[in-house]
């Protein structure tokens, strides 16, 4: 079955992402670990991370530019991490918040748009 490129590369950044702020963010539940420990914690699932980012960005380039392809990672990253914030760590997103991530999201419309 062959996907289209850009459904390839999305889906990877989507589960590379999902791994990246486990990874960077998922230890904030468990202060009473020594950071050894969840540093160490955090590399192994960060390992998993790289295995589908660094894919994810050598099919996509090409198709998409660095900037884009850096820009889907950072759209996908805030999405993702809000989704996180909010049902693991228990955080509230604030309209502050959504804000922010809404001008993102418009950052990301001037990256992708074609002007002539």
């Amino acid at each position: 079955m062959n996907l289209p490129i850009p459904v390839v590369t999305i889906g990877l950044l989507l589960a590379s992402n999902i791994f990246m702020t486990f990874a960077w963010y998922g230890h904030l539940k468990f202060k009473e670990s020594a950071l050894i420990t969840v540093i160490l914690v955090s590399w192994g699932i960060a390992f998993f991370e790289y295995v589908l980012q660094v894919p994810a960005n050598r099919i996509g380039h090409g198709h998409f530019s660095a900037a884009e392809l850096k820009t889907i990672q950072e759209v996908i990253t805030l999405s993702v991490f809000a989704v996180f914030s909010a049902l693991y760590l228990k955080e509230p997103l604030y309209w502050n918040h959504l804000l922010g991530f809404a001008f993102i999201a418009l950052g990301a419309f001037f990256i992708f748009h074609k002007w002539a």
